[in-house]
């Protein structure tokens, strides 16, 4: 009878313990305490600092930087300061690691991580931010972390990338490039600098090392690993420039060229229908094309996105579609275990459909509008 209340006892402290280690874990925004997080590409590690310092400990902590030490405290007046309140507090560090080859790196190679997250990459100042030449360089950067990264990730890990959202910086196209590499998009949330406290950013490169460069708007990307992917971005992304097609297994299929508005909605972060009858020549039309119930149910979740959000001007309409059909896809494939990649394809063949009616109906109405 002792050995029966002594387990019990023990028992029950073992899931008191449980209960105060889970009450002792901390959040900072998407981050907690108990996470196993790896940042790459940082400046003077004010960011690796500010979640340590609201963690109370950096032991979960792996910081790197392209640069060597040396070079770091050549660029930025703090970081030595940075670098060892991150050590006193238990952080480790890595110099010298490049994030487009960093999973063959000594110290990395065997480690996996919960959070891997790179701060507003950049290649580099060789030229204008608009110029093809530069936005391919950035390119190459991301998708280089990207390919090594996915293969960096726990269970249920997440890739996370701080990025600008406006002109040119959305032409990087970071969910065309995460799709390559088997990831997933699965939540865009807006970036605020404040929400990590003493959080510094820098440019980087040349005279100006240490100076912040303005954020403007920007968000966090949050990609997971994902098998389907790499097959689904050759159907959701046909090239930077061409238009959009839709294309089944082995069949091609009519290209329908994006249209072209003749006006700029002037309401921003405002919802399309509410103000849809007060544009001149819009003109609210019958659903000419059904969709099958599932079809129906999937689309009407994740366009309602693109639909309150469509003819804004803060808004770029492009990215948003391709946002909302890899967000389709992630939920698509995680509601039922075993589904395929066809029947996405189905789905998006008969919301096709519906769009060519759409668009149709919409060119009859400007041409009407016109005449008149």
């Amino acid at each position: 009878m002792a050995i029966g209340i002594e387990y019990d006892v023990a028992k029950y402290t073992g899931e008191e313990e449980e209960e105060e280690e889970e009450e002792r874990e901390i959040w900072v925004k998407h981050y907690c305490s108990s996470h196993q997080i790896l940042l790459v590409g940082e400046g003077d590690f004010s960011f690796s600092l500010s979640l340590a310092d609201s963690f109370g400990s950096a032991s979960n902590i792996l910081a790197t930087s392209l640069d060597s030490y040396d070079m770091l405290i050549e660029k930025y007046k703090q970081v030595k300061l940075n670098l060892e309140k991150l050590k006193l507090l238990g952080a480790s560090i890595l110099h010298e690691v490049d994030a487009t080859n960093m999973k063959l790196h000594t110290d990395l190679k065997m480690r996996k991580f919960d959070r891997i997250i790179f701060n507003f990459p950049h290649a580099g100042f060789h030229g204008k931010e608009d110029s093809i030449h530069l936005i391919k360089k950035h390119r190459r950067v991301v998708h280089g972390f990207f390919r090594n990264a996915s293969g960096m990730l726990r269970a249920n890990g997440e890739i996370h990338v701080n990025h600008k959202t406006t002109t040119p910086f959305n032409r990087w196209n970071l969910e065309k490039l995460a799709s390559q590499t088997s990831l997933a998009l699965t939540e865009r949330v807006e970036f605020k600098a404040e929400d990590y406290p003493g959080y510094s950013n820098k440019r980087g490169a040349g005279p100006k090392s240490d100076d912040p460069f303005p954020l403007g708007e920007c968000s966090t990307y949050k990609f997971v690993f994902s098998p389907h992917a790499k097959k689904m971005s050759k159907v959701l992304w046909s090239s930077d420039t061409a238009p959009i097609t839709f294309q089944e297994l082995g069949t091609p299929i009519d290209t329908v060229r994006l249209p072209i508005i003749p006006y700029e909605f002037g309401q921003p972060r405002t919802n399309f229908p509410v103000y849809a009858n007060y544009i001149l020549g819009y003109v609210d039309s019958p659903q000419t094309v059904c969709l099958r119930n599932d079809c129906s149910r999937i689309f009407q979740r994740y366009f309602s996105h693109v639909r309150e959000t469509f003819g804004r001007n803060d808004c770029d309409v492009y990215n948003s579609v391709h946002e909302a059909l890899n967000l389709g896809f992630a939920t698509y494939m995680a509601e039922a275990p075993g589904r395929d990649l066809n029947g996405y394809v189905i789905l998006l063949e008969e919301l096709h459909r519906a769009s060519v009616s759409r668009l149709a109906w919409l060119e009859r109405m400007l041409v009407s509008d016109h005449q008149w």
